[in-house]
C-alpha cells in the first residue's frame, strides 16, 4: 500500500474522538475505512487515495479510562483544502465503533506550509540576529573600530627623550599632559591626539619647552599620585589648566564619557597656584622650630598697630544674619563686596583657594567655624568681615578682619 511522505502534505486533520466502552486502535481505523467507504465516492474513497500516496499513514492515539475511550485522529493530506475538508466532515458520519457508541469530532484542518512559514520566519531572524551580533558589525561599527585602529597605530615618541605622544603635538595650540603611556593610549582611543606623557617625576626640557609654547593642560589620575608630577612641573614650566580623573580612578581607565567630564571641569592653575606654592617653600623650609616660631610671634605685634575695627551698622548686621540664615546646612559661602553684593557662592571646600584668586572681596558669609587657617587667608586678602556659624580662633579681636559668628548677630 502506497503511503504519503509526512513532510510532503499540505494539510493534516486534526479529529477528536470519544467512545462509550474499551476498544483497540486497529478497530478505531477498521472504523475509519469501513463506515466512510462509498460515501464520497470513488475519487474520496480513502482505501484509494491511501493507495495513490494522496492521502498519509492514519494516526490514532486512544486512552481508555473508567471503561471509556478517548482519542485524537490524525490525517496528513495532500489534496486541495476543499478535498481536505470533505475528508475530514466524512470522519464525523462514525457512530459506532465495534459495539459501542462513538462520536468523532475535527477539531481543526491545520495547513502544514503555514506553520513551515512560521518556523522558516522565527528561523531566519534567529541567524540574522546572529549574523549580525556575531558576524558582521554594522557600518557605524566598523566605522568606529577603524577609527580607533587608526588612533592606537597613531602613538608616536615625541622630542630628545622620546617621550609617549599623539601625532598632533605640532600642530596643536592646546597639549594635554598625562602621567604614562597607557593614559596616552586611552586618550588616542577616545579621539584625542594632543596628548602627550611626562614618564615619571622627572619633567624633561621637551615639556618645559611645550608648557612654555602652548596652552597647557595637566590631567592627573584621582588620587594622590599626580600631585608630585603637578609641583615638579610647577616648578619647571608654565600650567594653564588642571584637570582629574575621578576619585580612584586612573586616566588609563576611565571611559570616554569620564574623560570628556574631566576635561570639562578643568580648573584654571590659578586658582590652586598659592597652595602649590606654600608646600613647595614648606619642603624648602629649615627643619628647626624657632623659625616659625618668630613669624607666628610678629604677627600680633603688627595686627596691634592696624586701625580699630569698624562699627558694623545695624542694616549691613541684620543683612549678613539673614545670609548666613540661608547657608544653613549648604556648606556653603557667600563672597560679598562692599555694597553687600553677592558676588559669588561657593562651596566651603573651595573657600580658601577662592578667596586667594579674588581682590574685590569685601566680606565672607558661610555655613561653618572660623579658624585661625582661614582667617590668615582672609586677612592677607584685605577682607573686612569673615561672618561664620562659630569661631575656634581664641582671640579674633585682635586680627585685622572683624570676625562675626551667629550668636553675635
Amino acid at each position: 500500500m502506497g503511503k504519503i511522505s509526512p513532510v510532503s502534505a499540505k494539510y493534516i486533520v486534526h479529529a477528536n474522538i470519544q467512545i462509550e466502552g474499551t476498544v483497540d486502535r486497529p478497530d478505531v481505523i477498521g472504523a475509519i475505512f469501513g463506515q466512510t467507504e462509498g460515501l464520497l465516492g470513488a475519487d474520496l474513497e480513502l482505501r484509494e487515495l491511501q493507495r495513490s500516496g494522496r492521502i498519509g499513514r492514519i494516526e490514532v492515539n486512544t486512552e481508555t479510562k473508567l471503561g471509556k475511550t478517548n482519542g485524537a485522529i490524525i490525517i496528513p493530506t495532500s489534496l486541495d483544502k476543499v478535498e481536505t475538508a470533505i475528508i475530514g466532515a466524512s470522519l464525523e458520519t462514525i457512530q459506532r465503533i465495534g459495539p459501542c457508541n462513538a462520536r468523532v469530532r475535527v477539531e481543526k484542518l491545520e495547513d502544514v506550509r503555514v506553520s513551515k512559514r512560521v518556523y522558516v520566519l522565527d528561523r531566519a531572524k534567529e541567524l540574522l540576529k546572529e549574523l549580525t551580533e556575531k558576524v558582521l558589525p554594522d557600518s557605524t561599527e566598523m566605522a568606529e573600530e577603524v577609527a580607533q585602529s587608526v588612533r592606537m597605530m597613531g602613538i608616536t615618541e615625541y622630542g630628545r627623550e622620546r617621550l609617549p605622544a599623539g601625532p598632533a603635538i605640532d600642530e596643536s595650540e592646546e597639549i594635554i599632559v598625562v602621567e604614562g603611556r597607557a593614559d596616552v593610549l586611552n586618550l588616542l582611543k577616545q579621539g584625542f591626539n594632543n596628548v602627550i606623557a611626562v614618564n615619571g617625576t622627572s619633567i624633561t626640557e621637551t615639556i618645559v619647552e611645550l608648557g612654555n609654547q602652548k596652552v597647557l593642560t595637566v590631567f592627573l589620575d584621582g588620587d594622590r599620585g599626580g600631585d608630585l608630577i603637578l609641583r615638579e612641573l610647577a616648578q619647571r614650566t608654565e600650567i594653564d589648566f588642571v584637570a582629574r580623573a575621578p576619585d580612584g580612578k586612573e586616566v588609563e581607565e576611565i571611559t570616554k564619557k569620564e574623560i570628556h567630564k574631566a576635561l570639562r571641569s578643568k580648573v584654571a592653575f590659578e586658582q590652586i597656584k598659592l597652595e602649590i606654592s606654600d608646600k613647595l617653600k614648606e619642603e624648602v623650609r629649615q627643619p628647626h622650630f624657632e623659625r616659625p616660631q618668630e613669624r607666628f610671634t610678629e604677627r600680633p605685634q603688627q595686627r596691634r598697630l592696624m586701625p580699630q575695627k569698624v562699627e558694623l551698622p545695624k542694616v549691613k548686621k541684620d543683612n549678613f544674619k539673614k545670609m548666613l540664615d540661608d547657608l544653613i546646612g549648604t556648606r556653603g559661602a557667600y563672597l560679598l563686596d562692599e555694597n553687600s553684593n553677592i558676588l559669588g557662592k561657593v562651596p566651603t571646600s573651595e573657600l580658601t583657594t577662592t578667596i586667594q584668586n579674588l581682590d574685590s572681596v569685601y566680606a565672607v558669609v558661610f555655613d561653618g567655624n572660623v579658624n585661625k587657617d582661614l582667617l590668615r587667608v582672609v586677612e592677607s586678602a584685605n577682607v573686612k568681615f569673615l561672618v561664620g556659624m562659630n569661631s575656634l580662633v581664641e582671640n579674633p579681636g585682635s586680627a585685622r578682619t572683624n570676625v562675626l559668628t551667629r550668636s553675635e548677630l
